[in-house]
């Protein structure tokens, strides 16, 4: 509740309403010869809003450091009166930043599980790469199917009990004998034939199968192996570096491999464990957090998603069909953790005099503007004045922080 003198009230409305009169375009009168009468009847709303504009943050701001509380958002006022040579009265409600204590945050700490690339991990990749150019050849020789092989074939396929349905029907398909995603009854029949021979299979397919239509049915077969392929793995050499990109040799790719490797491990160790140690700060440190904070971070949760759900190709129209309420009640949790978790990084911040400079935040538009295709300093001017030059600080304040937090782990 905030209460200013009648004086002061009385003051504010003189004084703005003299400046209308000065600018004031009215018809009948010159410029600065309007009366302050028609003055006060043609622009009563805007003076009134003036004087209040004029006379309330001030104050709300003295109020609010008198009291010693961090404002969230917008106050909301819920009771105002303001006239000429009357004390203006407002009452305001609005959130802040609770109070809350930090004691003993160094001592909370999480497994810091080592960013050294592996061996295995490393060969892994390799074969990865290795498979990604695999070819499918024909097979000259004169021998049967085995596992491992690919059978060509083509089939003709009748669902059971439905006989006026449409056959499932296919035309040089590749199927691997023995493969994980070749159902049984194939892998049976296709064992040890050979090219030009005809064959029968029934396969009974679960309830949960892949497929709607086949799903739960049983289908009678028959099978006409066409030819017999084998993939091929290429090898390791200068060459397969070559073809892979911009590599003179072997050496040079497994080295670039390695370093893109490790360089991706790093980080998703330390994002993981970050989030674990915030997940344990949070736990420890629990306390209410302002509710207009929870809903900004459930918007741009929800944001993110659908910006997610429209580079997969969702339309806006299958957009608007989805159940918001449902999407933000399902996100309701998770933003109460993170607008938690970004408060205590605040606090730890400031407990530890961690700041970015102004070098830093230069660095970090220079990026922004080269990802946005823009020239800095119209991008710097945007931001200032939506406010978002003063959140770009914020997050890079709180990244500092948390990783001054993750180095700070026993390894």
């Amino acid at each position: 509740m905030l209460d200013v003198p009648a004086e002061d009230v009385t003051k504010a409305f003189r004084t703005v309403t003299r400046n209308y009169q000065k600018y004031a375009k009215i018809p009948g009168f010159r410029p600065g010869k309007v009366p302050e009468s028609v003055v006060r009847r043609r622009y009563s709303s805007e003076i009134r809003k003036e004087v209040i504009d004029g006379l309330l943050p001030e104050r709300f701001n003295r109020g609010v450091r008198e009291l010693g509380v961090q404002p969230v958002g917008q106050p909301q006022v819920t009771e105002l009166t303001v006239e000429e040579g009357q004390p203006l009265h407002v009452k305001a409600a609005f959130e802040y930043i609770p109070a809350f204590s930090i004691e003993g945050y160094k001592d909370v700490t999480v497994e810091k599980p080592s960013v050294e690339l592996t061996d295995e991990e490393f060969q892994h990749e390799i074969s990865q790469l290795r498979e990604s150019r695999a070819t499918i050849e024909p097979v000259e020789e004169d021998r049967e199917l085995v596992d491992g092989d690919w059978a060509q074939i083509s089939y003709t396929g009748l669902v059971d009990g439905e006989p006026e349905a449409a056959p499932v029907a296919g035309q040089d398909t590749l199927v691997e004998i023995g493969g994980k995603d070749t159902v049984a009854a194939f892998n049976d029949v296709l064992r040890g034939a050979k090219p030009g021979q005809e064959l029968k299979a029934e396969v009974i397919y679960p309830a949960d199968y892949a497929e709607p239509s086949l799903a739960g049915r049983t289908v009678s077969y028959e099978v006409t192996v066409k030819a017999i392929k084998k993939r091929i793995i290429p090898e390791l050499t200068d060459d397969f570096a070559k073809e892979l990109g911009q590599y003179e040799s072997l050496a040079e790719l497994e080295t670039r491999v390695r370093e893109h490797m490790s360089n991706r491990k790093r980080r998703s160790v330390a994002a993981q464990t970050k989030d674990k140690l915030f997940a344990a700060l949070t736990e420890k440190f629990s306390f209410p957090v302002p509710e207009s904070l929870v809903q900004d971070q459930v918007d741009a949760r929800l944001d993110r998603g659908l910006r997610a759900l429209a580079a997969q190709g969702m339309e806006t129209e299958q957009m608007r069909k989805l159940d918001f309420s449902r999407l933000r009640a399902a996100q309701r949790d998770g933003a109460v953790s993170e607008v938690r978790t970004n408060l205590l990084l605040d606090k730890i911040a400031e407990t530890e005099s961690i700041t970015v400079s102004d070098e830093e935040l230069d660095r970090e538009l220079q990026l922004a503007a080269l990802q946005s295709n823009e020239p800095v300093e119209a991008l710097r001017q945007r931001l200032t004045q939506d406010g978002g030059l003063a959140r770009i600080r914020e997050q890079m304040k709180r990244e500092k922080t948390a990783n001054v937090l993750y180095e700070r782990l026993p390894a």
